[in-house]
């Protein structure tokens, strides 16, 4: 009989018995031990120790590998010999996916264009280094609003995407994905509304510990619990934030019926979109300014069939919204009203600004028609304290539409659960298919205008220090200087303070927008910009958001940088439109804080895979380094 023993021999000794045989490692091992140390460049004690070997059978079986050309030695000095895949020499045409399950993250190189659709199904874009390497995170709210029937579709489009099981990530995805399901809200056949769980266990353990009288009236069941009128988005809020969406399946109003047509054609990711939000029924869009959010809600208000209401932050996007549907879907003037400060319409599609929707005087006018849809345009402002009052409103469908939707309270949360989970396409992916224009950024560090402003700097603090900083009049001869070096593009100029904005104004020669300005003369500069009777506005805060500026591609932030991270991506995308060499200049006093809050209010951007770069000019706007920073 043979010896089991001898049939049990451990790997290390099957490699160790006959030096003159083949190593068994092989280049797949040494990636399994690059992705067990999270990094490509190891040495063989590493090697060793990820794949549980001796050293010697580690070095014998690099030697071999590097006899082979598959991975190279490099000596260095702080350990003899490190080791790395010969491919990482030449990455250029190679797709790779590293997925480490503790952190959750899959980092890609090169990946084409399937991978990166099939890992937006379940990942999000952290970010991007401008040379095809990407940073994908797997969140929780990334699980729960995948777009799949069941566990085992999202489970064969997670290994398409990965090209391989990760038992631990699939593992944790799983759960993620049954959490999704342990609780809903649905009508009661008497008209109320009913929480319910999954299981009595889930029920008492979650629910009725997060949940207090404030929230239900008393239990139905083990499983149900009597809902108090309007308390409804806070429980989904709180039952989100403790790690479990509520699926809404209450009978809400569906509206009257409006038929809609959509005039124009979709893209291809528009459409995805329009699928997403159809199967969910609500959600909202993200995606860098000029992806056509706009347009894909307008296919959404298609595909839901009813009367609409559009909610957004300003007049002047009102007035947008309700040209822009008389322009790209079957619907007449007669049937599109506005209903804020200047008029007061309400017709079958309406579009009111989130202040009027939320007074109390001007409430009954939009809680007593039935909407099929709610669109809450520029939905970051919904936490808000002003803004979610207009959230109360009930309908089927809610559609949110938003560039960035962060904020600094780190409020973004209660965006998805007032409105919906987030649906979008990575940006990377759009500015390489060419839709949206990928803007060249770069961040100016302008020195003192006179040391009169410098002193007054020093000797300040707070606020004022501050300010002084964003008023640098050396940024006049700075702003000169590149609307001179572009002499032919189309250019906004930003400014958060109002004596700034008249002082450029009359520097420049040039008109200055800001809230004071009467809204039929806003109208009209903004009217002879998109004509190209003018070529240079210089504009506050009014043109933060929803201003459609289509023809910009050069913008210049003369100060606000002390704003939020959503600004600097909206004053950033202004330029971001289906044309190429958009320009955007950030200016920061050289040696303030506004160094600081440059680089801020733009990193997010540089994750998204935009290349920002860093410039020091002297006093006549020359730059004296050139420094990339992605």
């Amino acid at each position: 009989m043979t010896d089991n023993s001898s049939s049990e021999r451990s790997d290390e000794q099957r490699l160790e018995t006959d030096a003159s045989s083949e190593p068994q490692l092989t280049i797949a091992d040494f990636h399994a031990a690059s992705q067990r140390a999270g990094r490509p460049v190891l040495t063989a004690a590493a090697v060793a120790r990820a794949l549980d070997v001796s050293q010697r059978v580690a070095t014998d079986t690099l030697e071999t590998l590097a006899d082979r050309g598959e991975v190279k030695r490099l000596s260095v000095a702080t350990d003899p010999v490190v080791w790395y895949p010969s491919e990482l020499e030449d990455l250029t045409d190679n797709e790779r996916v590293i997925v480490f399950p503790k952190r959750r993250e899959i980092i890609v190189d090169q990946p084409d264009q399937f991978t990166r659709a099939q890992l937006t199904q379940f990942a999000h874009l952290a970010d991007g280094n401008g040379d095809g390497g990407y940073r994908y995170v797997v969140r929780p709210e990334d699980v729960w609003q995948a777009p799949h029937d069941s566990f085992e579709a999202l489970e064969r489009t997670i290994r398409q995407a990965l090209s391989q099981r990760s038992e631990p990530l699939e593992e944790w995805i799983e759960s993620q994905w049954d959490r999704a399901r342990q609780f809903r809200l649905y009508t009661h056949e008497e008209g109320y509304t009913v929480l319910e769980g999954q299981r009595a266990e889930i029920m008492g353990n979650v629910a009725r510990q997060k949940l207090d009288e404030e929230h239900v009236h008393a239990p139905i069941s083990e499983t149900e619990d009597w809902v108090r009128e309007g308390k409804e988005a806070a429980i989904k809020r709180i039952l989100y934030e403790a790690g479990y969406p509520v699926d809404d399946q209450r009978e809400l109003a569906r509206g009257k019926p409006l038929e809609i047509e959509l005039q124009v054609r979709l893209r291809d990711y528009q459409q995805t979109w329009v699928d997403r939000f159809a199967e969910a029924g609500e959600g909202v869009f993200v995606g860098p300014p000029g992806s056509g959010k706009t347009v894909a809600a307008m296919g959404a208000m298609a595909q839901v069939g009813g009367e609409t209401l559009i909610l957004v932050p300003s007049r002047d996007l009102a007035r947008q919204w309700a040209e822009a549907i008389v322009e790209y879907t079957s619907l007449g003037p007669a049937q599109v009203g506005q209903y804020h400060g200047g008029k007061k319409q309400v017709r079958p599609v309406t579009v009111a600004t989130y202040q009027i929707a939320g007074m109390d005087r001007h409430r009954s006018l939009f809680d007593d028609r039935e909407w099929g849809l709610v669109v809450f345009d520029e939905c970051q402002h919904v936490p808000s304290d002003v803004y979610r009052r207009s959230t109360h409103l009930q309908s089927r469908h809610r559609l949110g539409l938003s560039a960035s939707p962060i904020r600094e309270d780190d409020r973004q949360t209660e965006i998805f659960t007032l409105v919906g989970p987030p649906i979008g396409t990575d940006w990377q992916a759009l500015f390489e298919a060419g839709f949206v224009a990928e803007p060249e950024l770069e961040i100016r560090y302008v020195p003192w205008g006179d040391d009169e402003e410098r002193n007054a700097y020093m000797s300040a603090d707070g606020r004022e220090r501050y300010r002084i900083a964003a008023e640098n009049r050396g940024k006049i001869d700075d702003v000169r200087y590149l609307l001179s070096a572009h002499p032919d593009a189309k250019a906004l100029v930003f400014v958060d303070y109002l004596d700034q904005g008249r002082e450029l104004a009359d520097a420049l020669e040039v008109p200055f927008i800001s809230g004071e300005t009467p809204h039929h003369e806003r109208r009209r500069l903004f009217e002879e910009f998109r004509g190209n009777e003018r070529d240079r506005l210089i504009i506050s805060r009014v043109g933060d958001e929803g201003i459609d500026l289509p023809t910009a591609d050069l913008a210049i932030v003369a100060s606000g940088l002390g704003g939020s991270r959503r600004q600097g991506t909206q004053r950033a995308g202004r330029t971001m439109r289906p044309a190429g060499g958009a320009l955007v200049y950030v200016l920061a006093t050289r040696g303030t804080r506004e160094e600081e809050f440059a680089r801020r209010q733009l990193q997010h951007l540089g994750r998204k895979g935009i290349t920002v770069r860093e410039q020091t000019v002297d006093r006549d706007g020359k730059q004296q380094s050139d420094s990339p920073r992605d």
